[in-house]
């Protein structure tokens, strides 16, 4: 981890200073009355009093352009292999590494801003401590913020951002978890960009009635989607492919969850297109009544709870047993 961090500098370099020309965008746009925050809360129009909130909200698109970047890197490594090469696997895993690293700090610093802003603005409490531990709830406690579509759109990023912590880090635990667990868990990574994207496109201000750049977004999903597709189509590694018939053929629970697994992609695929198409996404619309917010928190909390069974049941499944431990001992003495 210590190398991945230094290694990670000018990588988180070049970040900040995309976010810097996010932040000053932003700004722009509310001080010349453009954006489509001011319209929905008139009440942030003073650019220069709520400065911390636009640079929260700069930190968070970037952190989601560096969450697209990482999970292209991850999909090219793990995935059909580019015949590239002056970026071999070693080189593509190493960035996604690196970018996740910056990815996560991003997501941190997302969050903080809003803390600082929640604060600065904050009446819950008269006293110092009282404003900061009111901020802390709505803006680090899963279901602490209670109004508006903060309800949703903060308990969705948190879960996102608590999750990525586990799953990133996973690959720093491997020789206590064994390869195949933290490969297993890190497979769920795929979850945490979901509710990036779900947090910052249905629920982020500044998206809210910019028909052409929302679209934008949208469509730049479709790769990811692609990509994901063929990398459960032909995985890099061939213990993980999906073999039907013959004597490689998977048991049925395994093979009906890969099955699964795949025509989920395919669904994702579809829907992504439809969404291009149409423009239509659920989110505000200038001339229109907005939608109500969808789902409910338990919704979200069922979800969670499914996905925590999964990766329990994942981690049952994958852990090191006597005899993979014996293998591995072996191997490690043989290449000695």
């Amino acid at each position: 981890m210590k190398a991945d961090l230094r290694a990670a500098g000018p990588d988180a370099g070049i970040a900040l200073v995309v976010t810097g020309a996010i932040f000053v965008w932003l700004y722009v746009r509310v001080d010349n009355g453009s954006s489509a925050t001011v319209q929905v809360m008139p009440m942030l129009a003073d650019a220069d009093r709520y400065w911390m909130y636009w640079l929260c909200q700069a930190f968070g698109w970037s952190g989601l352009l560096w969450a697209w970047i990482t999970i292209v890197f991850s999909l090219l490594r793990t995935g059909p292999r580019p015949r590239v090469p002056w970026l071999p696997p070693a080189g593509l895993e190493k960035l996604h590494r690196t970018t996740s690293l910056t990815t996560i700090a991003l997501m941190f610093m997302h969050a903080v801003m809003f803390f600082l802003e929640e604060v600065r603005g904050n009446e819950g409490g008269a006293t110092w401590a009282g404003r900061l531990w009111d901020a802390f709830v709505k803006v680090f406690v899963p279901g602490g913020y209670a109004t508006g579509t903060g309800r949703i759109a903060i308990l969705v990023g948190l879960l996102a951002f608590y999750l990525a912590i586990p799953l990133g880090l996973a690959y720093y635990l491997r020789q206590r978890t064994g390869s195949r667990m933290w490969r297993a868990l890190h497979r769920f990574i795929i979850v945490v960009y979901v509710l990036s994207v779900w947090h910052t496109l249905l629920y982020g201000t500044n998206v809210w009635y910019d028909g052409a750049f929302r679209t934008l977004v949208w469509a730049l999903q479709m790769p990811i989607a692609a990509m994901l597709l063929l990398r459960l189509l032909s995985p890099a590694r061939p213990s993980e492919r999906l073999h039907l018939r013959g004597p490689r053929r998977a048991r049925p629970l395994p093979l009906t969850a890969r099955a699964a697994g795949r025509l989920a992609v395919v669904a994702t695929v579809v829907g992504l297109a439809a969404v291009v198409a149409t423009g239509v996404d659920g989110g505000r619309t200038p001339d229109g009544a907005s939608p109500g917010l969808w789902p409910e928190q338990w919704v979200i909390w069922a979800g969670l709870l499914a996905l925590t069974l999964a990766l329990v049941a994942v981690m049952h499944r994958t852990r090191p047993t006597s005899e993979r431990r014996q293998s591995a001992g072996s191997a490690g003495s043989m290449q000695a």
